[in-house]
């Protein structure tokens, strides 16, 4: 009996892959690496700015969303557990949530520059060269032309 159930976990990777199934395994191990990426980055000396958060939590929102369809659609094929599928689209929101403020860091940080660049070419007058009482349009001085 022993032999037969050796025979039968032997035959069990050949049969997954045989049935579809290894692209979630494909899935969850790029999402493993992202993963480590995004924690050895944590854990160094310079810190990932919100453009490489951003673009790497895209990456695992994207790869999250992809391994909880394929999971859902193939559960009965598969035997994936229903509550394989909730720690995943849990996870995935957690995941949106931290892409979403990194990437809104980055459009606030984008808004910052494009104000300091645009006060920068008025020569940092607040009325943008214009009367400096009313705040209107650079008058023509009257008299003798």
């Amino acid at each position: 009996m022993g032999l037969a159930a050796a025979a039968f976990i032997d035959a069990a990777p050949a049969q997954a892959q045989a049935s579809g199934c290894e692209k979630l395994q494909t899935l969850l191990q790029e999402r493993q690496k992202i993963i480590v990426s995004l924690n050895a980055a944590q854990k160094s000396k310079t810190k990932l700015t919100p453009q490489q958060a951003c673009g790497s939590m895209g990456r695992l929102v994207s790869n999250g969303a992809s391994a909880v369809k394929f999971a859902t659609d193939n559960q009965d094929w598969c035997q994936i557990p229903a509550s394989f599928i909730d720690n995943m689209k849990a996870d995935n929101e957690k995941a949106v949530g931290i892409r979403n403020q990194a990437c809104n860091a980055v459009k606030q940080q984008a808004e910052m520059m494009r104000r300091a660049q645009k006060q920068a070419q008025g020569g940092g007058n607040p009325f943008g060269g214009g009367d400096a009482i009313t705040g209107g349009g650079m008058r023509i001085p009257q008299g003798a032309l």
